[in-house]
């Protein structure tokens, strides 16, 4: 009984991973983007450590909170997408 058990569930995983390995999808979007989200992070914490006024203006400060949020929605997105 355990021995066909275990042979079922071998046999479960193994057409699994076939059927996954063969619906794998390129996720180079999410690694372009999820790079880029992370480099602008970085980038905004070198800048606000050195500047006392960053964003200098209310222009500025939307324009940083625009692009890190189009960054972060991106790579969400392409992360589902390609999942």
């Amino acid at each position: 009984m355990f021995a066909a058990a275990l042979t079922l569930f071998a046999d479960t995983l193994v057409s699994a991973s076939e059927a996954a390995a063969e619906e794998e999808t390129s996720k180079t979007a999410f690694y372009i983007l999820g790079g880029a989200a992370a480099a602008w992070a970085i980038v905004l914490f070198a800048v606000g450590m050195r500047s006392e006024s960053f964003p200098g203006s209310r222009g500025a400060q939307r324009g940083v909170i625009a692009i890190s949020v189009l960054l972060v929605l991106g790579a969400m997105a392409s992360a589902v997408l390609t999942a």
